[in-house]
């Protein structure tokens, strides 16, 4: 089983700052991506960003320049640092996780989720 547990949402004003963590626990063996996604209410989930097991990430258009995701491989924790936060990054962030078990079985996981709110 693998487990993710999220941290870091809050209730900023807009050109405010969080940073989100997700920690990844249990049977694993490699991570190969983990990412953030956001949900807003009435919207369809969406990437935000994510980082491959070899270095490589990828951004939404939108956070572009503003928000970083970065890893601590030794935690197998991903982070999401998020600047000048704007109202329309409101909604709620969700970790995922592609991951590989020790007999090869390929697992996507996703943590239950944080409350991002950004006040105009």
């Amino acid at each position: 089983q693998v487990q993710l547990v999220e941290s870091g949402g809050g209730l900023v004003q807009a050109g405010g700052s969080l940073r989100l963590s997700c920690a990844a626990s249990g049977r694993i063996n490699r991570i190969h991506a983990m990412g953030w996604y956001r949900q807003a209410p009435g919207k369809q989930r969406e990437l935000v960003a994510d980082i491959i097991s070899g270095g490589s990430t990828d951004y939404a258009d939108s956070v572009k320049g503003r928000f970083t995701i970065s890893r601590d491989n030794a935690k197998n924790t991903v982070y999401l640092q998020m600047n000048s936060l704007k109202p329309e990054d409101t909604g709620v962030y969700y970790c995922n996780a592609e991951t590989v078990s020790y007999t090869l079985a390929r697992v996507t996981t996703w943590g239950q989720g944080t409350q991002v709110t950004v006040s105009s």
